[in-house]
């Protein structure tokens, strides 16, 4: 009963701040709080691997960053009205909002399906180091690039176009985003909760013994990790339209690290938890960075404790013991 609770008011609140933001007359609100839902997708596809797979991963935010430079490569050539070259044929971009979320989404999800067959065969400290050596090896690829700005980055003209939608609007464009965060959230509830969830918490728990019943342990994985990488991409696509931008930066090893303190702070394990934490970190970043530029040093007690104190984080705090089935 208490996870419905939280779950409903989660949802709630999430759909009456940019009322509230408005009715003060705080329209920056409103693009925090846009930010929160993104962040939202990315950190809940991080805790399908993390949470339920036991997939520590220093290279998430790639995803994030492949999905960012898709829908801003395609708005940056339908502007020049010049060819993509890596693409077949003498396609010129686009601006379709339905292409751009495709595109990301299906470019984050094979470099998921790339990166996975090629690290899901090492765990533990090498399964580390193999995701943030890929990482790392797209951020100085796409600092080397100077067709897409290089290390300044690449400015994006407009918003995405979608027929009867003017994303150029706030509130919409809010509210495109918080559906597709609710989309995203059935989808990764689904698929936990299935007997495909049953097995990828079989992986974390005791993979050789899942092994031993004749599982193929790392095709699961590999979907998982695939399924992440899309939705790290769908939450870029709409992070490159929110800040009209994309930078190498967006895929740094150190975005791909508070992705997994949103997933700690929020609860590991529940998807709706990282929601929460996304929303803790970046209203404590907007807060305390008001006080102190050393804001890190604030949140890392904070982040100490939750560990120490909330193992389940702010999910498993609200939840009680029924934190388990959120």
């Amino acid at each position: 009963m208490r996870v419905r609770i939280v779950q409903l008011s989660t949802l709630l609140i999430l759909f009456t701040l940019p009322f509230i933001a408005q009715w003060a007359g705080q329209p920056f609100w409103i693009d925090l709080t846009t930010r929160i839902v993104i962040y939202g997708i990315a950190a809940m596809s991080l805790d399908i691997i993390l949470g339920y797979g036991g997939m520590v991963s220093l290279g998430h935010a790639m995803f994030l960053g492949i999905g960012a430079y898709s829908m801003g490569i395609l708005t940056h050539h339908s502007f020049e009205g010049s060819v993509v070259p890596f693409l077949p044929g003498e396609w010129t971009g686009s601006t379709s909002g339905f292409v751009h979320l495709a595109a990301s989404i299906l470019a984050s999800g094979l470099l998921g399906l790339v990166i996975g067959l090629l690290s899901l065969r090492t765990v533990g400290v090498y399964f580390i180091m193999i995701t943030l050596a890929f990482a790392q090896m797209m951020f100085y690829f796409f600092i080397a690039l100077p067709t897409y700005g290089g290390e300044d980055g690449l400015n994006v003209w407009s918003r995405s176009e979608i027929p009867g939608l003017d994303l150029s609007d706030s509130m919409t464009f809010y509210f495109v985003c918080l559906g597709l965060l609710c989309a995203f959230w059935f989808i990764a509830r689904r698929l936990v909760d299935s007997r495909f969830g049953g097995v990828l918490r079989g992986c974390k728990q005791n993979e050789q013994r899942l092994k031993a019943l004749g599982y193929n342990t790392i095709r699961y994985k590999l979907i998982a990790f695939t399924i992440a990488g899309a939705g790290a991409g769908l939450a870029g696509g709409l992070l490159a339209n929110l800040t009209e931008f994309v930078g190498p930066g967006t895929m740094h090893w150190t975005k791909s690290g508070e992705l997994i303190v949103m997933v700690l702070l929020g609860g590991m394990g529940t998807l709706i938890g990282p929601v929460l934490g996304s929303a803790a970190l970046l209203l404590l970043e907007e807060i305390l960075s008001g006080f102190t530029e050393h804001w890190m040093i604030v949140l890392g007690p904070i982040l100490l404790l939750v560990v120490l104190f909330a193992r389940r984080g702010i999910y498993g705090f609200l939840a009680g013991k029924e934190a388990k089935d959120g």
